[in-house]
């Protein structure tokens, strides 16, 4: 077991005198949004606040002509006792280095009473969060996969995978660490549903930063009429077996429609350039859980099935019997890929 030690400062020594008695949770959970959605991750992050066992209030940052529309949303989410909301242009696309000054300031000027800043393990919000634990002097805790509080101590427990999973680590945050920065693998936790009563909402002047370092010049995305790689229910993963990109569409699109899924590769397939970047699955691409994952034509790399062991019912289609995904597979077929896929599309036609 591992045991975070914060070290010793001038704003550690600040946030102990506020907890010189065993104080109620209170976390604050970084709610993300894209085109007027609040983000699937993030209410899973809401989730895994819930179960510390204590106050829940959510943090929206945005541009004013979309916040609005996604303040309305996290309103009604179950969970949430308030919403904090900030509102510039310099939110739009929320930059570590332009959102980070305002958690600094919420953290230490108004609200000291946080015990927790929690948020979900994506792209944007793991680049944050340990910012503003570092500018604070306090550790964070990344990809968590369980939360237990303990009221008594003060203490927080978290488990979270490493070595690709291989073996997973049980982490304690004890009562020296005032404010407990972790992020959460969404997959682990449910999305936070639609509640009763409406929270209460708060405006927060923005902090404004003058000459940043960095700039969002623009985001590039792959456009697709299927569900999200991340939140789909359904998955067909395509491997290096697939020959080439051509192949990869021509063979995987027809199943994967058919599905009513969304289409996924490893990272030899994507390396080879079969598929976009943004399709990848395992360990330094996406972790996806879904009811149902198809690994067609991948062997199963430790660093791909990292991404995606928890799937609820795994199939897998390989002409080599002695491949390693057949260790984790429910369902597993040795056959030529390029005769079995067209056979299951014709049959779930009919």
């Amino acid at each position: 077991m591992n045991r975070l030690l914060l070290r010793t400062s001038t704003i550690a020594r600040a946030f102990s005198r506020s907890y010189a008695t065993a104080a109620s949770p209170h976390a604050l959970v970084f709610l993300e949004h894209y085109r007027g959605k609040l983000d699937s991750s993030s209410l899973s992050a809401l989730t895994a606040a819930s179960q510390l066992g204590g106050q829940v209030t959510g943090l929206i940052v945005g541009a004013p002509e979309e916040l609005p529309i996604v303040l309305e949303q996290a309103m009604k989410v179950k969970g949430l006792d308030t919403v904090l909301h900030a509102s510039s242009g310099q939110y739009s696309t929320p930059l570590p280095e332009l959102v980070t000054p305002l958690f600094e300031k919420l953290l230490s000027e108004h609200f000291p009473s946080f015990t927790h800043v929690v948020s979900a393990h994506s792209s944007s919000a793991k680049s944050i969060l340990p910012r503003v634990a570092a500018k604070l002097d306090l550790p964070a805790i990344s990809d968590v996969t369980s939360v237990q509080h303990d009221l008594s101590s003060s203490s927080t427990t978290f488990t979270r995978p490493i070595y690709a999973g291989n073996a997973i680590s049980t982490v304690r945050a004890s009562e020296s660490i005032p404010i407990k920065f972790f992020t959460v693998r969404s997959t682990a936790f449910p999305a936070a549903p639609p509640g009763e009563a409406e929270a209460k909402t708060e405006s927060l002047d923005p902090v404004q930063v003058s000459d940043p370092a960095t700039e969002h010049v623009r985001t590039i995305l792959t456009k697709s009429d299927r569900p999200d790689l991340g939140v789909a229910s359904r998955v067909v993963s395509g491997g290096r077996a697939l020959k080439n990109a051509e192949t990869f569409r021509a063979t995987l699109d027809p199943l994967a429609d058919a599905l009513g899924a969304a289409v996924g590769a490893s990272r030899a397939a994507v390396d080879a350039g079969y598929a976009d970047n943004s399709l990848q699955v395992g360990q330094t691409g996406k972790v996806v859980a879904p009811e149902l994952y198809m690994a067609i034509g991948i062997s199963g790399a430790i660093q791909h099935l990292a991404g995606m062991k928890d799937s609820k019912l795994i199939v897998a289609i390989n002409k080599d019997p002695d491949a390693p995904i057949f260790q984790v597979a429910d369902v597993g077929l040795v056959a030529d890929l390029f005769d079995a896929v067209p056979e299951m599309v014709e049959k779930l036609k009919q």
